[in-house]
């Protein structure tokens, strides 16, 4: 069981959490898995399978919380619906295919690629580095291609893919607040696939905490998404009035010292 100082731990890592998916289109399972990660390990619970389930509840508290924020974000008109009926249907197949994939992969490999992915997404958002607008959306085999590679990538991070497809329909000439906004209905689907494919995957895994349904941790999923529900719709709102650009540095560097935490976790180990 947790205790309720790592439940105080998970409801202020869900503020945040809610929060920056709402304000950036990126962020919710960026800050969820490390979290959850040093949550389980602190309580003595995962054992091998700390990384599978940390990901997994975030997946899932991404359910409640894209929908909170993509709510917030439709209420302004800033969803682009034909890109995401472009791209979700891939996503979809993507993030649970890889999301069965994961079962197979070892806990420590999915750390590393989430140390990898954080830094490389951190460096990113820092520098600003970001393909030059220099074409228009695909059509569908396009955005079913972007979409497919994306949710697989998602599903191996615990994130709704707003850190790659903000980036890519920049590239497409949409514009950022509406990237923001249509990233945000896209992790939706994400999250859905993903959860699901963890709940499968970890279903008759044997030696799992008490709380766990397949690869996703109850407890945490449900003290994190109290909070992440009602935060996204304050980020979704900020969004349209802040620098969200100055912002994104601040989260780079947070993604930087949450992704070297869990390195060197990963050094110590072995």
């Amino acid at each position: 069981m947790l205790s309720l100082t790592l439940i105080a731990v998970l409801l202020a890592c869900g503020v945040v959490a809610g929060f920056l998916a709402g304000l950036l289109g990126v962020g919710g399972g960026l800050v969820i898995v490390p979290v959850v990660v040093g949550v389980l390990d602190a309580a003595g619970l995962g054992g091998s399978h700390v990384q599978h389930l940390a990901v997994g509840t975030s997946l899932a508290v991404m359910v409640f919380t894209s929908f909170a924020s993509v709510r917030a974000h439709h209420k302004k008109g800033a969803v682009n619906w034909a890109i995401v009926r472009g791209m979700a249907p891939a996503m979809m197949v993507g993030t649970f295919v890889g999301s069965l994939l994961a079962g197979w992969i070892p806990s420590n490999a999915l750390r590393w690629f989430f140390v990898i992915y954080a830094y490389v997404i951190g460096a990113q958002m820092f520098f600003g580095a970001a393909p030059t607008a220099s074409r228009d959306m695909p059509g569908i085999a396009g955005q079913s291609a972007a979409g497919g590679v994306i949710g697989m990538v998602s599903s191996w991070v615990g994130i709704g893919g707003g850190s790659m497809s903000v980036p890519f329909m920049g590239w497409c000439n949409v514009r950022m607040h509406t990237a923001i906004a249509t990233s945000a209905a896209l992790g939706w689907p994400i999250a859905v696939s993903g959860a699901l494919g963890y709940l499968a995957a970890g279903w008759q895994t044997p030696g799992l905490p008490w709380g766990a349904f397949g690869f996703i941790y109850l407890p945490a999923m449900l003290a994190l998404m109290l909070m992440t529900v009602l935060c996204a719709p304050l980020g979704a709102r900020a969004a349209h009035a802040l620098p969200v650009a100055k912002l994104k540095k601040g989260f780079a560097l947070l993604m930087a010292v949450m992704a070297s935490e869990m390195l060197l976790g990963l050094l110590r180990q072995g």
